[in-house]
């Protein structure tokens, strides 16, 4: 049983994903969720120095949450999921609300670089596409009404 908690929980932040390119993680989802950068962390102008690409960035929503933070890391095994040794271990999923925006965004998922690990589609009661992010993240847009 679970010790009492007085009426107080912890709140989620964020997501934390570990990446050897934070800027570009950071890139990949900011352009695939039109999301925006915590204040300062923002890419310093052409030619100059990306000092915040080295340690810790932060991404959200217009309205301050959801968040979605990068760590740089020296290396990081890809998930291999499916199969294979390295299972996936965390993954985001993203929603649309019909097949026509599943269509969109998995264009535009493509663009940005992701990988398709698996094609869903024509599930009947879940359609949906799961990907790698450019950093072997897992993840996964599909059709919920919710």
């Amino acid at each position: 049983m679970a010790p009492e908690n007085h009426g107080s929980f912890p709140v989620l932040r964020q997501v934390v994903l570990d990446t050897t390119d934070a800027r570009g993680l950071a890139e990949f989802y900011r352009d695939l969720l039109g999301y925006v950068y915590r204040e300062g962390d923002q890419p310093p102008p052409a030619g100059e120095v990306d000092e915040k690409a080295s340690g810790w960035l932060v991404i959200h929503h217009r309205s301050g949450s959801p968040r979605i933070a990068f760590e740089q890391v020296d290396s990081l095994a890809a998930a291999t999921w499916p199969e294979g040794p390295v299972p996936q271990q965390l993954h985001l999923d993203l929603t649309v609300p019909n097949l026509e925006d599943l269509e969109i965004h998995h264009r535009r998922a493509i663009a940005l670089g992701a990988t398709v690990l698996e094609d869903r589609t024509d599930d009947e009661e879940e359609p949906l596409w799961v990907y790698a992010d450019p950093s072997g993240h897992p993840f996964c847009i599909f059709v919920a009404a919710d």
